[in-house]
């Protein structure tokens, strides 16, 4: 087995884990068009998969990304992975696999020495704030709530504000 993916099989389905390709940014892209997360260029999630695969993870099912995780290690924190943004297809919500994929990218030896994780998470993205706590209740360890960016700084009046969610310490 490729020593950069995982297999898990759940009754009919079978994911695998994997680092991204810059074939996959494509499919990143258009997961996020159909869904109601902030879409990125289509740039972005080339570049992620490009300079950042040792941080970012897809699940696959038949060959085709059915979800993914794009994050990084902040220079001036490397104790910490950012997760910049999960996305999950409609036919796999519910089934655990954003869950799966945080725990799968933190088992990385790139993430050996990731003792936190961080993410902005808008008020009214229920989905992502309970992630982030089971995260924090499955690794038995705290999840920290604190503000991050005001609503003011974003243009237009379409943003809510971010808050920061810091789960952590990991023990490794």
């Amino acid at each position: 087995m490729n020593p950069n993916t995982a297999t898990i099989t759940k009754a009919e389905d079978k994911l695998s884990f994997e680092k991204p390709t810059v074939e996959d940014g494509s499919a990143m892209w258009e997961l996020v068009d159909n869904s109601t997360l902030d879409q990125n260029s289509p740039y972005k999630y080339i570049m992620m998969c490009e300079f950042f695969a040792e941080t970012c993870i897809v699940a696959k099912q038949n060959d085709q990304v059915v979800g993914f995780v794009t994050a990084f290690i902040p220079p001036e924190k490397e104790d910490v992975l950012f997760i910049w943004q999960v996305g999950t297809d409609a036919s796999q919500r519910g089934k655990g696999v954003a869950s799966r994929l945080l725990n799968s990218l933190l088992e990385r030896d790139s993430c050996q020495d990731v003792r936190y994780v961080e993410a902005t998470v808008t008020p009214s993205n229920k989905a992502s704030q309970a992630l982030f706590k089971r995260l924090a209740r499955d690794h038995d360890t705290k999840c920290d709530v604190s503000e991050c960016f005001a609503e003011e700084l974003f243009p237009g009046d379409e943003h809510e504000e971010e808050l920061t969610y810091r789960i952590g310490p990991f023990s490794k």
